[in-house]
């Protein structure tokens, strides 16, 4: 699950995203959701069809990894068989935006993708000051990163894959300076000869302390061969240090308290993964949440294996 800002995706998913139970960033909104966002989530009627498929969302984070897959499948399944609504593009993109959270497999994520599709091509989403609305950055995220297939001929989404493409040139070329938990400062183009990876974290996002365990035995296998995984949160020390201490992490900590780093890589959500390779290319990256084996895949593309 991507913990998310709320300003791109809030025309569209916000609502049905604090109806699923999803969790923002500390740029946006907390698990305690503002007033103002309660109150949005309040105003949608949900009808009798689309109310089940609502609640089956909030509560997919508690169903066993081994039945989410085919729960996520049915539930795009149950989406696209819906009549065209605005609650039915909600439900779509809440979905697509919890199905990458773990290793559940190509098919559901490809039924997710085609249930997204599908609601876009229902209704089309007008651009936004030059930039394309969440939900086609969502499509094309799953079909560049996932490897699914999408047919969805509409200019919003060929400008979402552009933008993909767009913002990793950036990345590949941007570098930074953060202060560790250690007090050691780290910088990024200082790295070189090393494979890296970038993970963007939370103490308060699920997903993000579910992967901790898999990164930490990932830097134990691999920190001889020259593997540096970089964390960095947004929070303050004060949050961040007996979060760690508790964990047993040991690869370093990053502070990003002012987010100048996130808003430079552009981090929408979390967890969010980059891994460089040893000449400082941008070969992997992750959506979401990853496992070790997923990790691991990542890592074969940096020459780590």
């Amino acid at each position: 699950m991507k913990m998310i800002q709320i300003s791109p995706r809030s025309r569209v998913a916000a609502a049905v995203v604090l109806a699923a139970g999803l969790c923002f960033s500390a740029a946006g909104l907390l698990l305690s959701r503002p007033a103002s966002l309660r109150a949005q989530e309040e105003k949608i009627v949900w009808s009798d069809r689309e109310k089940p498929i609502a609640e089956q969302i909030r509560g997919l984070r508690a169903v066993p990894d081994d039945a989410r897959a085919e729960a996520t499948k049915n539930l795009a399944l149950e989406i696209r068989r819906l009549p065209v609504t605005p609650n039915k593009l909600r439900l779509a993109n809440s979905l697509a935006m919890l199905s990458t959270e773990g290793d559940f497999g190509h098919d559901m994520l490809q039924e997710v993708a085609t249930t997204l599709a599908a609601a876009l091509r229902e209704q089309p989403l007008p651009g936004k000051q030059g930039q394309p609305p969440r939900p086609y950055v969502e499509l094309a995220e799953l079909v560049r990163y996932e490897h699914v297939q999408a047919s969805l001929d509409d200019p919003q989404f060929a400008a979402a894959i552009s933008k993909i493409a767009a913002d990793n040139e950036r990345r590949e070329q941007s570098d930074f300076t953060l202060g560790a938990l250690s007090g050691k400062t780290w910088t990024l183009k200082e790295q070189r000869g090393k494979v890296v990876v970038l993970n963007f974290w939370a103490t308060w996002c699920p997903p993000c302390r579910k992967e901790m365990p898999d990164l930490e035995a990932l830097y134990q296998q691999f920190k001889d061969q020259g593997l540096v995984i970089l964390a960095i949160s947004d929070e303050d020390a004060g949050k961040v240090k007996p979060f760690i201490a508790q964990q047993k992490v040991t690869y370093p900590i990053l502070l990003d308290p002012g987010r100048k780093v996130n808003e430079l890589f552009q981090i929408e959500g979390i967890p969010k993964t980059f891994v460089y390779d040893r000449n400082g290319k941008l070969v992997a990256q992750s959506i979401d949440m990853r496992t070790r084996r997923q990790f691991l895949e990542m890592l074969s593309q940096a020459g780590l294996k």
